[in-house]
């Protein structure tokens, strides 16, 4: 068995599907690694840092197990070859995914988003992963846009009050983004529809909001309001928002737009100056008047939603990343070192998204 580590081409995608200490570990378990050349320059990694982890650097088509980052385009379709595994971000849930493609030339491909939350597949949750990086990110971002301190300061011109900030939706994403603006001095507050982690906004010294909606659904995410629900949670969420310097959205259903939780004139009743970052670009946004991948100035509040914030942390995300993608190899492998995928495990039965020119079960 091998594994070959592409160069990602992605507009915009700086990280990298494996870094040196890992592939030494690969290198370690008589795995063999070839990286394509410049495969980890967008993340500050020569190619001689992995030819001293013990890589070659080639063509990474040639190996039996593809790893990537982002979706391949048609072209890196065309490259692999039927029986090959690849392994990365597929996006599987979306309706212009690449799975079709996949499975008509042969390919076992394994979506790294499709792998289960549970307690044993923690170690392999690129999603959980990079979601950590975005919640930090998003806080630093906000805290750039911001045109107030976030922590309290007391000068001898007087004491300034800490910034307040709304963190809606409380995934790892969310979670992360609380603690780190806590960390920064914001009073920090929480919102999902999940009234569940209200034990976990607190863990990181953050007020819950309680609007009285329970939508939690399965596999830890949320399912989709009814309209009643819906039209509870905007008309209480428009009152509440209009109370902070900082919203940060990361409310996400899986296969679904993003809910619209901050509208127009909740952006129109906050205080000029206030900032909104949006987390969900990506799947329409979770603000009424966010513009994906921009930044835009409404009624005096910034609205950004940046695309991709992992790419731009690259170093830390691809180590992170790196880490998942080789605990989902290990569980593939059997004792003797050879790459043998037991599909009556759930975790490789779940990111296995074709087979055998088949779509899996």
């Amino acid at each position: 068995m091998s594994v070959g580590v592409v160069r990602e081409t992605a507009s915009g995608e700086r990280r990298v599907a494996l870094v040196p200490k890992v592939v030494a570990s690969l290198v370690g378990k008589k795995v063999p690694v070839i990286v394509e050349e410049g495969a980890g320059l967008g993340a500050l990694i020569p190619d001689s840092e992995y030819l001293d982890a013990g890589a070659t650097i080639g063509d990474p088509y040639s190996a039996d197990v593809v790893l990537r980052v982002s979706p391949p385009s048609d072209t890196e379709i065309g490259a692999l070859r039927s029986g090959q595994k690849l392994i990365g971000f597929l996006s599987p849930r979306n309706a212009d995914n690449k799975i079709g493609a996949l499975r008509d030339a042969g390919v076992e491909a394994y979506a790294v988003e499709a792998i289960p939350r549970i307690s044993r597949a923690q170690v392999m949750d690129a999603l959980s992963s990079q979601a950590n990086v975005s919640g930090y990110k998003s806080v630093i971002v906000a805290a750039d846009l911001s045109t107030r301190f976030f922590p309290m300061l007391t000068t001898a011109a007087g004491t300034v009050k800490p910034a307040t900030a709304l963190i809606l939706g409380v995934g790892v994403a969310g979670l992360q983004a609380l603690a780190t603006a806590k960390r920064l001095g914001a009073r920090t507050t929480g919102y999902d529809v999940r009234p569940e982690v209200a034990e976990q906004v607190r863990s990181v010294g953050a007020q819950w909001l309680d609007l009285g909606i329970d939508a939690a659904g399965e596999g830890g995410y949320a399912r989709e309001l009814t309209e009643d629900e819906r039209a509870q949670q905007q008309q209480a969420l428009e009152d509440a928002i209009k109370g902070f310097d900082v919203v940060i959205t990361t409310a996400l259903v899986p296969g679904r737009p993003a809910p619209r939780l901050v509208t127009a004139a909740a952006v129109e009743g906050m205080k000029p100056g206030s900032v909104i970052v949006d987390l969900a670009g990506e799947t329409g946004g979770n603000c009424e008047l966010t513009e994906p991948g921009q930044t835009v100035v409404k009624h005096d509040v910034t609205i950004t939603s940046p695309l991709n914030l992992p790419a731009t942390m690259p170093e830390h995300a691809s180590e992170l990343y790196a880490k998942n993608l080789f605990a989902l190899i290990d569980l593939m492998l059997d004792e003797s070192g050879s790459l043998a995928p037991d599909f009556e495990d759930e975790v490789i039965a779940a990111a296995c998204v074709t087979r055998d020119k088949e779509p899996s079960a």
